[in-house]
């Protein structure tokens, strides 16, 4: 059986239609209009509305958000940041990078932070706690608004899996101090690098805005926008062709022709010099257009997981749990199985389906450093579990019919 040269992926770019890649093509050739220009303030408006916050803070990553966001609480060395595992070590660096301490808390099988064990985590140095909507799938904020006021912890919101899903009809990135998002390449809009800290305080607001001061270089912003013209005229087409997709990626990116969602410094609890920086015009411009298509894109992605959870109900796959309250954006359809590492490995090898990727370990990517995330194994035991048994099933939009078909008959095998 040959396997199709082009790749179902849920990592390689794939919210870029072709207005996107036209885009990136036009502005690549404006090199003017690269850092400075009016699309980031339209950007931070138009976000701004769609949230009904008073303030929509650009940046070139969620992490740098996230990391402006932490530095103007006024916090202290070694004050303790209560965030759950079954993350990514984006949203732990910057935690580590400004001397403050995380505390892991486990997930319950919604892939949301565990209540209980949040509840005997806390300790008298905790002061900030960090909310991650998994998957797109809202965490019960009830609860956790409650256990926070209690203990006088400042919330933060990490959304960057949730632009459009709610919360009791209330809006993910908006019960906190503050929140922030992510428009990487494979989140729910995606500009290939970029990011936004949201807040309703006046005063955190003027803090952050004054993090926010120098663009990275020319060179970096050409990397972003040569990445989807690339993906989709070159590496995508050709992928599984004698491997010739794949060997291009791995030479672009080892070249710096291409960027890496995260850089190995990341992964060993070190900052890559491009972070903190502010969004580069050109970026806000590929922004602004996803943003445009938000409600197509998950209007889509409901659909997709409509049909996924028809085709797997009665099997042996275990599928999400969504609570009453919450109106999930699904920016993946996470599902479990006793044989989920063998699913994804034969997957990706054998038919050019990429199911796997987030998150195979408890802090993601699998070849992080726990150590140097400051991780003990055994510390969040279900987060671990969950790490073993789950993989993803692509929503976005450029999921049509024939991949579903391809999709299906191969999961046919482990129903």
């Amino acid at each position: 059986m040959s396997i199709p040269f082009r790749p179902i992926s849920i990592s390689l770019s794939p919210n870029v239609e072709k207005d996107d890649v036209k885009l990136a093509l036009r502005t690549m050739l404006k090199p003017w209009i690269w850092k400075g220009g009016k699309d980031v303030l339209l950007l931070e408006n138009r976000f701004r509305e769609y949230l009904k916050a008073k303030h929509a803070i650009s940046f070139n990553s969620g992490r740098s958000a996230l990391m402006a966001i932490l530095k103007n609480l006024g916090l202290r060395e070694g004050d303790e940041i209560l965030s759950q595992a079954f993350t990514c070590n984006a949203s732990v660096n910057p935690v580590i990078w400004l001397k403050l301490k995380p505390v892991y808390v486990d997930c319950s099988d919604d892939f949301n932070m565990d209540t209980e064990d949040l509840k005997r985590k806390i300790t008298p140095k905790s002061k900030v706690l960090i909310i991650q909507h998994t998957f797109g799938n809202p965490a019960e904020m009830d609860e956790l608004l409650e256990i926070a006021e209690a203990n006088n912890l400042i919330i933060i919101e990490d959304c960057a899996h949730s632009l459009g899903s709610e919360y009791k009809g209330k809006k993910t990135g908006t019960f906190g101090k503050a929140s922030f998002f992510s428009f990487s390449r494979d989140k729910v809009i995606s500009s290939v690098y970029g990011g936004m800290a949201v807040t309703n305080d006046d005063n955190l607001a003027e803090r952050i805005r004054k993090e926010n001061v120098s663009f990275p270089g020319l060179g970096w912003i050409f990397q972003q926008l040569l990445h989807p013209v690339l993906l989709s005229y070159l590496i995508l087409p050709v992928y599984n062709f004698v491997d010739l997709g794949k060997a291009f990626l791995v030479f672009s990116q080892a070249l710096h022709i291409l960027s890496k969602a995260v850089h190995w410094k990341e992964k060993r609890g070190e900052r890559p010099s491009y972070f903190p920086k502010k969004l580069p015009n050109v970026l806000a411009k590929l922004a602004l257009n996803q943003l445009e298509k938000l409600d197509k894109f998950n209007n889509h992605r409901k659909k997709i997981a409509d049909y996924y959870e028809d085709f797997l109900k009665e099997s042996s796959f275990v599928l999400p749990e969504i609570s009453s309250s919450a109106k999930p954006v699904f920016l993946r359809y996470a599902v479990k199985h006793k044989k989920a590492h063998e699913i994804i490995y034969e997957a990706w090898n054998k038919h050019n389906i990429l199911i796997g990727d987030w998150y195979t370990s408890p802090i993601a990517p699998e070849d992080t450093s726990l150590e140097k995330m400051q991780y003990v194994s055994g510390s969040c035991p279900n987060a671990e579990r969950l790490s073993k048994i789950t993989l993803n099933l692509p929503t976005h939009i450029n999921i049509k019919e024939g991949e579903l078909e391809r999709i299906s008959n191969f999961l046919n095998k482990y129903k």
